[in-house]
């Protein structure tokens, strides 16, 4: 993906932060209720759940069966309701998440969303190119799509208050310090800046291999 892509700062964070809720609140709570599951994955157009109930976001809609709900200017309990699922989030699982309440407006600018939702895409595709054996997960609590190898996290962000905008990233167990490694909990790259996300995550595996430019801090 190119700089020239992205949307303008503030119409993408009002959109990421409506879509972490949706995904939260609207697909991994009730999906929890019913399936005992938070798991989330990417699809071809955006996001959805992996069991009952069968909900997805496709740019700036909710889709359950044939119905296209539109996300922007209503509230997840207004969406929960003509869903039948209802909304909220699955309790007792985490601390973090979205911070939303069921009773929150959303803001989802179409063409943020479909930026939001390439780049899920993006990082879905390359997970499985680096890792053929992994299934990529989209976690509701951080709005991440990722896999777990050999005690070091790989994957790709929505953005959160660290850097708001995608970003891929590749965070060991244990903390490294060197060139490689310059965000507080491992390496982060905008994929604005990125051409080889496979490639990228493979750098950090050499680096944690070799012990070469990641040192152990």
């Amino acid at each position: 993906m190119n700089a020239e892509e992205l949307p303008d700062a503030d119409t993408y964070t009002a959109t990421r932060l409506s879509l972490h809720a949706v995904a939260e609140l609207l697909l991994a709570g009730p999906q929890y209720r019913t399936s005992g599951t938070i798991r989330l994955r990417a699809t071809p157009e955006g996001f959805g759940t992996v069991a009952a109930p069968d909900l997805r976001v496709e740019g700036d809609a909710l889709v359950t069966g044939g119905t296209r709900l539109p996300l922007d200017g209503r509230s997840p309990r207004e969406l929960g309701a003509v869903t039948g699922a209802g909304a909220g989030a699955p309790e007792g699982l985490y601390h973090d998440g979205s911070g939303a309440s069921i009773a929150d407006v959303l803001r989802v600018d179409a063409g943020a969303a479909r930026y939001l939702q390439r780049c899920l895409a993006l990082g879905d595709e390359a997970l499985r190119a680096f890792a053929p054996g992994q299934t990529p997960v989209l976690w509701p609590e951080h709005f991440d799509i990722g896999i777990l190898l050999d005690q070091v996290a790989y994957g790709v962000s929505c953005g959160d208050t660290y850097l708001g905008v995608p970003y891929a990233y590749v965070v060991p167990w244990e903390a490294r310090s060197g060139e490689f490694w310059n965000a507080p909990f491992g390496a982060a790259r905008p994929m604005s800046e990125v051409s080889d996300v496979p490639g990228f995550f493979a750098e950090g595996r050499r680096h944690l291999a070799s012990g070469g430019p990641g040192q152990n801090a």
